[in-house]
């Protein structure tokens, strides 16, 4: 009852609870399942980033235009020109971020990469937004990069004992194009956390409108992807004469990899929405944990059924990351002082 009480942000309606506990369940299940499509798209494919982004952007844009914008009649609360700008950080950050997987950067390295937002946020929030934090949010970032950095060494290593096998060049133009996907996950790390700044700002101005910010990010984009029609063609292309599969419940046989698209875009959905339901019924502290956990569980398997090359120093970064991320939302500072207030109201009853 304590930790339920924590989750909601010591708030204790069944109404609450039920809707927090679904949020939680469609996130672990939903953004879970979005990476297992994801790793399997792209263990076939390793170039098909730009496919599956125009996917989730289009079945994204299509579920908001009739349920947010009913076909095109409601008004957007903040001005399209603000969204322009935000969707060309957004559609920036989701292209670098899936085509950053055709250079030789693992799915595991992937996930731990993307998990240094907290550093890169706060690191801009300084900068432009001239904030200060305690000294327990330093540790974290220091920690956050200490267990980055680890991760990404011991990556460096396997790709040059994996390219080393072949000739001297080989070797080095392997490592270089590894280089370049690194070079990309960071600058896609940092855009990413400016817009979140930019998009806390617009919010401060006009309110929220989290549903409406789901639309025009994913709809606005569209046209961007004619310059890249002709990766995203000859993919539908690769991903027709993928082995077809037959569907049990209707009979039909399709293309692997469709199916799996399919998957990806449906989870990745149902993650987006799960996300989205527990900003609107918790804590932001409670959607940063239940996020990171879901980050772990992906990870971890990621390692165990993919397989994937993940050696003790993995392990060691990987921890190091997951504490300083705890530590920077104050979990457990959080966690005492809902035990403590659970305690008092027992005594009290």
């Amino acid at each position: 009852h304590s930790v339920l009480l924590c989750l909601v942000g010591y708030k204790s309606m069944p109404s609450i609870i039920m809707g927090t506990a679904f949020a939680v369940v469609l996130v672990f299940v939903g953004c879970c399942s979005n990476v297992v499509s994801l790793e399997l798209l792209v263990r076939e494919f390793p170039g098909c980033g730009n496919i599956v982004t125009f996917a989730q952007f289009v079945f994204i844009a299509l579920e908001g235009f009739i349920f947010e914008t009913k076909f095109g009649r409601k008004k957007p609360a903040i001005p399209v020109s603000n969204y322009v700008i935000m969707v060309t950080m957004f559609f920036t950050v989701s292209v670098i971020n899936n085509y950053a997987l055709n250079f030789n950067i693992a799915m595991p390295l992937h996930m731990i990469f993307r998990s240094g937002s907290l550093i890169a946020n706060m690191i801009l929030g300084i900068i432009i937004l001239k904030k200060r934090y305690s000294a327990s949010k330093y540790l974290s970032i220091v920690l956050v990069s200490t267990g980055i950095f680890i991760c990404t060494i011991m990556s460096a290593k396997q790709v040059h004992d994996v390219s080393s096998d072949g000739s001297k060049e080989q070797g080095l133009y392997a490592f270089m194009y590894w280089l370049i996907g690194i070079a990309m996950l960071t600058f896609a790390l940092l855009m990413s956390a400016r817009m979140g700044i930019f998009q806390e700002t617009l919010y401060q101005q006009y309110g929220k409108h989290s549903k409406e910010a789901l639309f025009y990010n994913h709809c606005l984009p569209l046209p961007g992807f004619l310059l890249l029609a002709t990766n995203i063609y000859n993919h539908c292309i690769l991903f027709n004469e993928s082995t077809p599969v037959l569907l049990p419940v209707v009979g039909l046989t399709m293309p692997t990899m469709w199916l799996y698209l399919l998957i990806n875009v449906v989870t990745q959905y149902v993650c987006i929405r799960g996300v989205f339901i527990l900003t609107t019924e918790c804590p932001s502290l409670t959607v940063t944990l239940v996020v990171t956990l879901r980050k772990f569980v992906s990870l971890i398997f990621s390692i165990l059924y993919f397989q994937n090359p993940f050696t003790a120093w993995h392990w060691v970064g990987t921890a190091v990351v997951f504490i300083g991320t705890l530590l920077y939302t104050e979990v457990w500072s959080s966690m005492q002082a809902a035990l403590r207030g659970a305690g008092v109201k027992e005594k009290k009853a």
